[in-house]
């Protein structure tokens, strides 16, 4: 695919890897929209790209932002949905597990709402993370909704002929999710990463260059891309 002109729409595009994947896209000619459940995050973005305010984990409002803005041909989703559980299971909260699937729902409102609005050569790409395959102590809801995740863009591969569906599973990801700052971010980075084979967090900026393989690469879907540094053979 060849993304000059091409419409896309990501969502949690304010942030992270959404963010720089809404910059690599412009950069590549694309008409681009963004979505956030963060409206003041959507005024630091660049002019050029449009942008709406919405909760993917609102059907209702998911579905109105895809008719408002047209045909697509590039869907992408990074928006978490919710909280971010990290617990061991046996003390989990009951409660925080069933929340943290919030972001499986809304990828679902994504692509269910956005194949009405997605042409045939189009593509969507979904982001989970290296938790899906590699569970930690601490990370069975991630790992739990990646999984999820995962198993839906397989599934969901195979009914969307000829559109095509893929995930992106980044490992650590330096990105503003982490609070802390300074000599303490780079001390807990390291601590993280000293086992992978590129001790290091990964970039936005390479996960971005991943979707957008995904997207000019019309051989690949019902797939899972990983940009982790090695982490699952760690």
């Amino acid at each position: 695919m060849n993304l000059n002109k091409k419409r896309a729409i990501v969502f949690g595009g304010t942030s992270g890897i959404g963010r720089a994947t809404s910059i690599a896209l412009m950069a590549q000619g694309a008409e681009v929209h963004v979505v956030s459940r963060h409206a003041e995050a959507l005024n630091d973005l660049p002019e050029t790209i449009r942008r709406y305010n919405c909760d993917v984990c609102d059907e209702d409002t998911v579905r109105a932002t895809f008719a408002s803005i047209g045909p697509l041909d590039i869907i992408i989703s990074s928006a978490t949905g919710g909280s971010r559980t990290l617990s061991h299971f046996p003390e989990m909260d009951m409660a925080s597990y069933r929340d943290s699937f919030a972001k499986l729902w809304g990828y679902a409102h994504v692509v269910r709402h956005g194949l009405e609005w997605l042409r045939e050569s189009g593509a969507i790409v979904l982001v989970s993370g290296s938790p899906a395959r590699r569970c930690d102590p601490g990370q069975v809801a991630l790992s739990s909704v990646g999984a999820a995740i995962e198993a839906m863009v397989r599934g969901v591969a195979k009914e969307i002929v000829p559109r095509r569906i893929n995930a992106l599973c980044p490992g650590l990801i330096d990105t503003p999710i982490l609070q802390k700052k300074g000599a303490d971010r780079v001390e807990h980075y390291k601590q993280l990463t000293e086992g992978n084979l590129v001790p290091r967090p990964g970039t936005p900026e390479e996960c971005a260059h991943g979707i957008l393989f995904l997207l000019e690469n019309e051989f690949v879907t019902g797939t899972v891309l990983d940009i982790d540094g090695g982490r699952l053979l760690s």
